[in-house]
């Protein structure tokens, strides 16, 4: 499994930065964060670091979104009417726009554009179809990714990914690009059935040989490995690492007013604001709290040198880098030889988790929203819920995916 970049606002040279010290990567642009004229020459700088890839997400998911930046592209439709559109040129006129774009700005695999699912009903397949079909006609060798937008009740619905993992058998396409509206717009997901049924529809997809990215993570979906997902992707602000629909609207209320920093705990899979870690320095745990020198990340390493975190502080962008570079080394520990070595290894990771929480919230340091210890018992759930159902198909064929 890899670790891809979820371009959001701000993100450009955050993006060049971390992918020039990984040695490459992918980074999945987002034209809602990105004015038209923005979008190749920021494509450009990520193609001139050695090993790096874009891909371009259209983010048609809400055809009457009314973002301003958005809807500016020249590929977004002038006018919409469901009844019409996806039976007539309007479709076509689309594809075609973003066929261009696509090749214009370098991306080696194209992802088709699909809307948010409410519900896996026959309108919805039936537009998924008719994406599907044209764009196999239209983009003959370029390979295609099929998007997937389920919003929170649909994930929640086991018999739904079931149909819709019965249908996805015949689409023709290379890969999937699935972003799932997290239960109860929550940053970490505490329904254990959300988490394995995302768990079931990737291991699905990919059990049908196709290229899985699971898009907008945050740690939590370390666990993905387990499905054999190929890539997640998570990006700096929390509408990067989980995906609220109604960000793609006008009036939406950006995270970049927040300005609080955190600082991400690997090992604790917590973050924390600033004023909590002098919690820990005054009972002596803040050392428990360092970032291991496995991760690479020295971003944050200012906050361990023996004063109070508040009088050393942490900026933004350096938050920003150390959670990535943390999130990405984490990633790449995790390529276990068998499926059940990777269940054990996720239980040791939440387990590890457990202890250090157990020692910090009895010290009074919390994470708040963000404090992993509220998700804990729902991903041990998920990964024993999904060892049981899936684990005899991800041993037999482990090696192979």
């Amino acid at each position: 499994m890899q670790l891809y970049l979820q371009f959001g606002f701000g993100m450009m040279e955050h993006s060049v930065h971390l992918l020039t010290a990984w040695g490459g990567g992918t980074v999945i642009l987002s034209p809602r964060d990105l004015e038209p004229f923005q979008v190749q020459s920021f494509a450009a700088r990520v193609l001139k670091v050695k090993n790096s890839q874009i891909l371009f997400d259209p983010q048609f998911y809400l055809p009457h979104a009314d973002h301003a930046r958005l809807t500016k592209h020249s590929y977004w439709p002038k006018q919409y009417d469901t009844g019409i559109f996806w039976s007539g040129p309007g479709l076509e006129e689309l594809l075609t726009k973003l066929l261009d774009l696509n090749r214009t700005i370098g991306c080696q695999r194209f992802i088709l554009p699909g809307l948010l699912a409410e519900s896996i009903n026959d309108d919805w397949l039936n537009q998924q179809r008719a994406v599907i079909d044209t764009g196999a006609k239209m983009t003959s060798g370029f390979p295609r990714l099929i998007t997937l937008a389920l919003g929170a009740d649909t994930v929640r619905n086991q018999d739904q990914i079931h149909e819709l993992l019965d249908t996805a058998t015949d689409w023709n396409a290379e890969g999937f690009y699935v972003v799932c509206e997290h239960a109860n717009g929550k940053y970490l997901v505490d329904d254990p059935s959300w988490i394995t049924n995302v768990l079931d529809l990737l291991a699905g997809l990919r059990l049908l040989g196709k290229e899985v990215i699971l898009g907008y993570c945050t740690h939590q979906f370390l666990i993905a490995n387990l499905s054999k997902a190929s890539a997640i992707a998570s990006g700096t602000w929390m509408n990067l690492r989980s995906f609220p629909p109604e960000k793609f609207s006008a009036a939406y209320n950006e995270d970049i007013k927040q300005k609080a920093v955190w600082y991400y705990c690997p090992q604790a899979l917590s973050e924390y604001k600033i004023p909590s870690l002098d919690l820990a320095y005054s009972q002596g745990l803040l050392p428990a709290m360092a970032p291991p020198p496995s991760l690479g990340s020295n971003y944050a390493m200012g906050l361990f040198g023996g004063t109070q975190p508040t009088t050393v502080g942490l900026d933004e962008p350096s938050a920003f880098r150390h959670y990535l570079q943390c999130l990405h080394s984490q990633v790449g520990l995790l390529a276990y030889p068998s499926f059940d070595e990777a269940v054990a290894g996720e239980e040791r990771r939440l387990d590890t988790a457990r202890q250090l929480l157990t020692q910090l919230q009895r010290a009074g340091v919390l994470g708040q929203l963000r404090d992993f210890s509220q998700v804990l018992d729902s991903n041990l759930a998920a990964i024993r819920a999904h060892s049981n159902t899936r684990g005899h198909q991800m041993r037999r064929r482990w090696t192979s995916l």
